[in-house]
C-alpha cells in the first residue's frame, strides 16, 4: 500500500512540475505572415501598400496601428509586446470563403512557441481554429466562423513554456514529503487500532 500511495504521490508531484505557458515576448519581433497561403497580406512598415516584402512587419511602436491588413481589408491583424493576437473583421459579416493566416517570427523571438491559445471569441459563432506550426510560427483558421460585430476583435495569447514553473520551489517538496509522512502513520494507528 505504502509504494502505491508513494508512487501516486511522486506522479501527482511530476504533473504539477510540468511546464506551464507564459506570454511571449514579441519586443523586436520580426513577423512575417501569409494569407490564404500567399504573401497578400499588407505590413504596417509598408504603409499597407503591396509590394515586395509588404507582408512583413515589426510591431508598432506606438502600438496605434494595426500590424497587418488583409490584402482584401477584410481583416485587421494586431500584437502586442506581450504576446497578445488580435483579428479584427472591417466588414461584418465577411463572405464566406477561406480566411486562413500563419505568422512567422524567424529568428526573432527570444524564446520558442510552445502554446497558441483562444483568450477571446465572443464577436462570432463558432471557434478559429489556431495551430502551433513551429517553434517561430502560429497559424489561425477563420474559415466558417459567424461575426457577429466589426472592430471587436477574436483574440488569441501566444506562450511559451514558463520555466520557472518546471523547477519546484524547495517549500513543495516538504510539504509532499510531509504529507507522505502524515499518511503513513495514519495508516500505521489504523492497522494498531485494528489489531
Amino acid at each position: 500500500m505504502k509504494k502505491i500511495i508513494m508512487e501516486t504521490l511522486v506522479l501527482a508531484a511530476l504533473a504539477a512540475g510540468q511546464a506551464h505557458a507564459a506570454p511571449l515576448s514579441l519586443e523586436h519581433a520580426s513577423i512575417t505572415a501569409t494569407y490564404n497561403g500567399s504573401a497578400d497580406l499588407l505590413g504596417n512598415d509598408s504603409g499597407y501598400l503591396p509590394g515586395p516584402g509588404s507582408n512583413v512587419s515589426g510591431l508598432d511602436p506606438n502600438d496605434s496601428y494595426v500590424e497587418f491588413l488583409t490584402g482584401d481589408a477584410l481583416f485587421g491583424v494586431d500584437f502586442t509586446r506581450s504576446g497578445l493576437l488580435s483579428i479584427y473583421a472591417n466588414m461584418v459579416p465577411p463572405p464566406a470563403g477561406s480566411y486562413i493566416l500563419t505568422f512567422d517570427f524567424g529568428t526573432s523571438l527570444a524564446a520558442p512557441i510552445t502554446s497558441f491559445t483562444l483568450v477571446d471569441a465572443s464577436a462570432v459563432g463558432g471557434l478559429p481554429r489556431l495551430s502551433v506550426l513551429s517553434s517561430h510560427s502560429i497559424g489561425l483558421d477563420l474559415s466558417g466562423l459567424e461575426w457577429n460585430a466589426d472592430f471587436i476583435p477574436v483574440s488569441a495569447q501566444i506562450g511559451t513554456a514558463d520555466a520557472a514553473a518546471e523547477v519546484p520551489e524547495p517549500a513543495s517538496a516538504a510539504v509532499l514529503l510531509a504529507g507522505v509522512a502524515g499518511l503513513a502513520l495514519s495508516r500505521r494507528r489504523k492497522r494498531a487500532a485494528q489489531a
